[in-house]
């Protein structure tokens, strides 16, 4: 069988590093990919994107042998040659390497030693320190890592452990390289210095593919973008012969078109508050100094409130303070409300049954137990609600899981599938659903899209408007500016531990909200 004639068209068959035939891939009860056809030209920055569970990750674990020769249907033929990769060493062999969302380094390690560790530099059967050290200098310049080498990976914040990645798969010679979700954990300077990277790497004749939710870096840096959905190739545009829009691929994305990406509600904010927080300081004896300082918050019942700032502000620090989750913080001051009534927590379990909830960002660390099924996850936050005296009642586990899996559209076999098995989106809904189950009153949700694709994204942001709507009170803590400015009804921004704005809806811009996220004098938006 041929590749479609949208893939062959405009180049030549040498002008292909890479190229995967009819790729065909199982798993249990589920074909992750059908017949998929996949090139990648030499030397360019190719860009895979779809919603989660297109099949984008599946297809890239073929590729770097993650998923050994025989298991799927299919070629793949690299440099012109078939080939049989029975593991990420022979992807690697063959010059080709990954890089995942969970970064694989080692936090105690140097960065030196974590750049050649599983190729060291060999002087007969002894590793050749000074070499390793110099060898490591070279590419550390060349992915612009100026720090220094002998620093532990754990003391670099993640923008910079996700350039020693680079450095690895470099020291390697891999002439192509996979990111999956590069940018997802970074915040905007990273990013964009690891963006210029890809692009001077492609001048060096590094080919890249970019797995990415991230629509409007795609369009920005790609050479070409390959759309899968439901695990086929539904089509392969050359960005270098015309402009290719957001709104174009999103059509490709999810098989229609998605005007308003936050969509709208009915505004039914009550002047009762669900949450106040007063004078709110924390202190950090392990780096010994303030983390929060004299922070002030409302939310009022069926508000969604959002919490704007760059990453180190204080938000996730200031979320876990609040729900009795301090990890070792200590609250030197402040007061804390729930309608009405004063609360200390000295932890989550007290917050719960306050009728607090948060939502992790990490979802797959902290907020889900990924070996456990969709029922297991739902409920484990509320137990109580289930026990037939000192029983489990399963029946009504059952019934109750099922119910929310309807409502919140978890798209999964049955509640008894793994959790690990679903896509990013659908875990963020069993994230949701575990909270929900717990009865809430305030709602924190921490990046609640980070890492999902525009289609979840609408479904998650539905799923918030029907619980405002329904009483719920939500904070939003977010890094993106258009989720913030698209969903908030009021918004707060933090710098450096303490609040520096308080903004309505109506007065917020992306501008204002960066000028009190940076501590700058604002000006006008047109830079007078």
């Amino acid at each position: 069988m041929t590749a479609p004639a949208f893939l062959i068209r405009g180049a030549k068959l040498e002008d292909y590093i890479l190229e995967m035939q009819n790729i065909t891939k199982e798993f249990p009860g589920v074909k992750a990919l059908d017949d998929v056809n996949f090139r990648v030209k030499r030397g360019e920055i190719h860009c895979l994107v779809g919603e989660n569970g297109a099949g984008k990750s599946t297809l890239m674990n073929i590729l770097s042998g993650v998923y050994r020769h025989g298991t799927y249907e299919g070629n793949i033929i690299y440099n012109g040659e078939v080939q049989e990769f029975m593991s990420t060493r022979d992807s690697e062999n063959a010059g080709i390497a990954i890089i995942t969302q969970e970064l694989a380094l080692i936090p105690d390690l140097s960065i030196y030693e974590n750049i050649y560790f599983g190729h060291e530099i060999m002087d007969g059967k002894v590793i050749n320190w000074n070499q390793t050290i110099i060898s490591a200098g070279e590419i550390m310049k060349k992915v612009r890592l100026d720090v220094n080498q002998s620093m532990k990976v754990s003391d670099l914040r993640v923008g910079k452990q996700q350039l020693v990645e680079i450095a690895k798969v470099l020291s390697k010679e891999a002439k192509l390289i996979i990111l999956d979700e590069p940018t997802s954990s970074l915040n905007e300077d990273d990013s964009q210095n690891l963006l210029n990277l890809l692009r001077e790497l492609k001048e060096d004749g590094v080919t890249c593919i970019m797995i990415s939710h991230r629509l409007k870096e795609v369009v920005g840096i790609a050479d070409t973008i390959t759309v899968l959905r439901d695990g086929t190739t539904i089509a392969s545009m050359d960005a270098t012969e015309r402009t290719v829009s957001e709104r174009e691929i999103i059509r490709y994305m999810v098989g229609r078109d998605i005007e308003n990406i936050y969509p709208e509600r009915t505004h039914n904010i009550s002047e009762e508050p669900a949450l106040e927080v007063t004078n709110w300081t924390v202190f950090d004896p392990a780096s010994d100094r303030t983390i929060l300082d004299d922070i002030n918050i409302h939310v009022n019942k069926g508000e969604i409130v959002g919490i704007a700032g760059l990453m180190g502000a204080g938000r996730t620090e200031f979320a876990l303070s609040i729900f009795g989750n301090s990890p070792g913080y200590r609250i030197v001051s402040g007061s804390m409300d729930i309608e009405g009534e004063p609360k200390t927590f000295k932890n989550p379990k007290d917050a719960m049954k306050a009728g607090l909830a948060y939502v992790t960002e990490d979802k797959k660390r902290n907020g889900l137990i990924l070996i456990q099924d969709v029922k297991f996850n739902t409920t484990l936050a509320n137990l109580e609600a289930l026990l037939n005296g000192i029983t489990i009642n399963e029946n009504e586990e059952i019934i109750r899981v099922g119910e929310y899996k309807d409502a919140l559209n978890i798209r999964a076999t049955s509640i008894a599938q793994t959790v690990m098995n679903l896509s990013g989106g659908n875990q963020q809904k069993v994230s949701l659903a575990k909270w929900l189950f717990a009865e809430p009153k305030v709602l924190i949700l921490d990046e609640p899209t980070r890492g999902i694709d525009v289609g979840a994204k609408f479904e998650i942001y539905t799923i918030m408007n029907e619980l405002v709507e329904k009483g719920y009170s939500i904070i939003m803590i977010s890094s993106d500016l258009p989720e913030i400015l698209g969903m908030s009804d009021r918004l707060y921004v933090m710098a450096e531990g303490s609040i520096t704005g308080e903004i309505s809806a109506e007065e917020a811009t992306e501008h204002r909200i960066m000028a009190m996220a940076t501590k700058t004098e604002e000006v006008d938006e047109d830079g007078d």
